[in-house]
């Protein structure tokens, strides 16, 4: 919102878009880090690329806000039907693990999790990942080096 604000006071023609580093996504947030400690831009409030609300909270207006924005939402059909699928033969999908199997290109090893949690813990990354690796339904190796598969008993 801040940077909306200055677009609309100061318009458009007064800001620029410059590209500093072509890089790979996976150094994206390490190369941001990098010009914020060089640059500490006016309109990045985020000190912390990998954790963009770390040392803020949302004060209660801004939640009433959001909480009253999300109410009526709905999903598109597509988005319904992927939920949908994603949970056949999931009774309770809130408190079921999903064991899955991790395969670690570099070293040609393969490692057999009782959850995504777990695996995600155990090879230090969000557990969205993971399950957007299987709702996006992607077949080419995270970073370049690990590739998940749900566990048979899951099927």
């Amino acid at each position: 919102m801040h940077i909306c604000c200055a677009l609309k006071k100061h318009d458009y023609s007064n800001f620029s878009l410059i590209i500093l580093e072509y890089c790979s996504p996976e150094k994206c947030l390490i190369r941001e880090k990098h010009y914020w400690d060089i640059f500490n831009p006016e309109y990045n409030i985020a000190q912390d690329p990998g954790a963009p609300m770390a040392g803020r909270k949302h004060s209660e207006e801004s939640k009433i806000i959001m909480s009253d924005a999300k109410k009526g939402t709905t999903h598109s059909n597509e988005t319904k039907k992927k939920i949908s699928d994603s949970m056949i033969g999931n009774t309770n999908s809130k408190n079921q693990s999903k064991a899955i199997e991790v395969f670690d290109k570099d070293n040609n090893q393969t490692t057999n999790y009782d959850s995504i949690n777990e695996a995600a813990r155990a090879l230090n990354i969000n557990k969205s990942v993971i399950k957007m690796y299987f709702l996006h339904n992607q077949k080419k190796p995270y970073k370049g080096k690990y590739t998940f598969k749900k566990n048979s008993l899951n099927d």
